[in-house]
């Protein structure tokens, strides 16, 4: 996008802007993904024995990440009635595992043992990297197209630039559709990821009985968190803003696989 548009307006700088911009944002959500997604959410470190279960789940983080040969992720506790967890983190060794209190109040232990199992998939799977710089260089692509289609609209265009009215075109419709493309590959790669989070999730625990049912409990609670967002929804095990997941080609635009799907594959259906 940043090559066309600096033929477009006939400045090869936009390129470097874009190519530099990207690495820039890259590099910061690497080292930064943790605190941005923690404090969005509102999370709040759970000591040991801070409150009443804290130990439980200290124990059964610790013996599972003992399990999955990880070192011990920082717990974070999220004050939601909504039952749901994340993990986040640019490596294992500054990872964070968060869950609501809903999620605590509503899962029995094998059930709790399951989604804990799930997030630390992911952060041996290298998922929470992988998201972030997605995640990235998506709303890169939204921001230059943005930039493109309101300068075009305020007369910014060069009209004696090489590529003419046909080059033109091909940005205007890079400028509309790249987010969109981006936006989907983006979706697509996160469904791909819980599918294999839950997997290894139930490898984890060599009970995936526990995981799915813990998906039915969080599927079938509707109203959404109290701080639901579109830019961690995909981080979460699952939708973070309730309801039911949508069918058919709606499919293409969710953050997460259908429940049903995930419960299906863990039970082998």
């Amino acid at each position: 996008m940043g090559f066309v548009f600096g033929r477009i307006y006939n400045n090869p700088i936009i390129l470097y802007v874009a190519v530099g911009f990207s690495l820039l944002m890259n590099i910061t959500s690497y080292w930064y993904s943790d605190k941005i997604a923690l404090a969005s959410t509102g999370a709040k470190p759970l000591d040991r024995g801070a409150s009443v279960g804290s130990e439980d789940i200290h124990d059964l983080v610790e013996n599972l990440a003992i399990t999955a040969g990880l070192p011990m992720p920082r717990i974070y506790i999220i004050n939601d009635p909504a039952p749901n967890a994340f993990a986040t983190g640019r490596n294992a060794n500054n990872a964070a595992i968060a869950l609501t209190t809903g999620l605590i109040e509503r899962l029995n232990k094998t059930e709790l043992e399951g989604v804990i199992a799930h997030e630390l998939a992911h952060i041996g799977n290298r998922d929470i990297l992988l998201s972030t710089v997605v995640v990235v260089l998506v709303g890169f692509v939204a921001i230059l197209s943005d930039i493109f289609l309101r300068s075009h609209m305020f007369g910014g265009r060069n009209n004696d630039n090489k590529g003419g009215n046909i080059l033109f075109i091909v940005g205007i419709v890079l400028a509309i559709l790249t987010p969109i493309i981006a936006t989907i590959i983006q979706l697509a790669i996160s469904r791909k990821r819980e599918f294999l989070a839950d997997a290894t999730g139930g490898l984890l625990t060599r009970y995936p009985e526990g995981l799915a049912s813990a998906l039915e409990k969080i599927s079938s609670y509707s109203a959404p968190m109290q701080k639901a967002s579109n830019a961690t929804a995909h981080m979460f095990i699952s939708n973070p803003f309730g309801g039911q997941a949508m069918k058919g080609l709606h499919k293409l635009f969710l953050t997460h696989p259908p429940v049903e799907e995930r419960v299906a594959a863990l039970r082998g259906e």
